[in-house]
């Protein structure tokens, strides 16, 4: 092994570590350009009793607080996970948003948050195997009216005859899109945004973000050699990336992390097909019906039907290690100790 593999998460942080770094990957992802990047930090509590979240990276670009999180491993509460988040980042711009006096009776004031400093959030996860049933590279999602959704799923007015009232429709549609009252559109420039490496790697549009994520699925494989990278040494800030995952340079300890997450994925691998075999006998037709291309979407159904501590009991007989049990599960160790 020549690189490590930059999606396990000691290496993406220590990558993304380098603000230049950071920087690069955003303006050709989003093919912008970035004038001035703020770094913020990435360990936060959110109440007192709240165990610490660890953001990958979080910064702040001009108009923007962005987000970009790594996610290998599969796990059943990504989309819920990531929004919470997505919330967070909002949430953590009060400290350092200013206080406004307001005037009260008997000239009097009070000094209370001046939300109008409230800048929108953008997060982007970094999905290294998952697609969430997407053949697109991305997928951003952001909140708009409930009308525009009512809109698209009337099948009874998506008639040719219907045109006029379509096109009625949809100015009304535009209409509340474009209001732009007390700052309505703020609601639309936040943006939660799911990027599937391995869509983006069998696409191959041609794109500046391209590049990124080849070079994170070629170090994914455990015999990639040197020459395999030769094509990114005419880039700079791609020579310093693989300067920081190159593992002439690595310790005992890094090559234990290495094989603990290479020993992980092989189990992953292992629980996803039991769950195909198990879930298809046992006729788990949530997961059956979504249609999604990972084993254990199929054999994990949403809702009621297993629970995670079932999972977890099971994959716990079958010598999974806690550490695995509770990436898959979200349940705490100390709970899988007690099962």
């Amino acid at each position: 092994m020549y690189l490590a593999p930059l999606n396990y998460d000691r290496y993406f942080k220590k990558v993304f570590s380098d603000k230049r770094i950071a920087q690069r990957f955003l303006e050709d992802f989003f093919d912008i350009k970035i004038d001035e990047l703020e770094e913020l930090p990435t360990q936060r509590k959110i109440t007192d009793d709240a165990t610490a979240v660890e953001f990958d990276y979080r910064c702040r670009i001009g108009g923007n607080f962005v987000i970009i999180d790594m996610q290998q491993w599969f796990k059943t509460d990504i989309v819920k996970r990531f929004y919470m988040y997505h919330s967070m980042n909002t949430v953590l711009q009060l400290e350092k948003m200013p206080d406004k006096s307001i005037d009260l009776e008997d000239s009097k004031k009070r000094d209370i948050k001046d939300y109008d400093r409230l800048v929108p959030v953008i997060t982007l996860i970094w999905l290294a195997d998952d697609t969430l049933n997407f053949t697109d590279d991305f997928v951003s999602f952001t909140m708009t009216s409930e009308t525009v959704h009512d809109f698209l799923r009337n099948k009874n007015l998506w008639r040719e005859e219907n045109m006029l009232e379509l096109l009625a429709e949809r100015a009304k549609c535009l209409g509340i899109i474009d209001n732009r009252t007390r700052k309505l559109d703020f609601l639309q420039k936040n943006k939660l945004i799911y990027a599937f490496q391995p869509n983006i790697i069998r696409n191959k549009k041609f794109t500046k973000y391209l590049p990124w994520f080849e070079l994170a699925d070629k170090t994914r494989n455990k015999l990639n050699e040197k020459g395999w990278f030769d094509e990114y040494l005419k880039d700079q800030i791609f020579v310093e990336i693989i300067k920081r995952i190159n593992t002439e340079t690595f310790v005992q300890s890094d090559w234990e992390y290495i094989d603990k997450n290479e020993d992980s994925r092989e189990k992953v691998k292992r629980f996803e097909q039991v769950y195909i075999e198990e879930g298809m006998e046992m006729g788990m037709e949530k997961g059956m019906e979504m249609g999604m291309e990972k084993g254990i979407e199929k054999g994990i159904p949403q809702g009621e039907i297993i629970k995670a501590r079932k999972i977890a009991k099971e994959m716990k007989a079958r010598g999974f290690v806690i550490d695995v049990i509770a990436e898959l599960t979200n349940l705490s160790i100390e709970e899988i100790e007690k099962l």
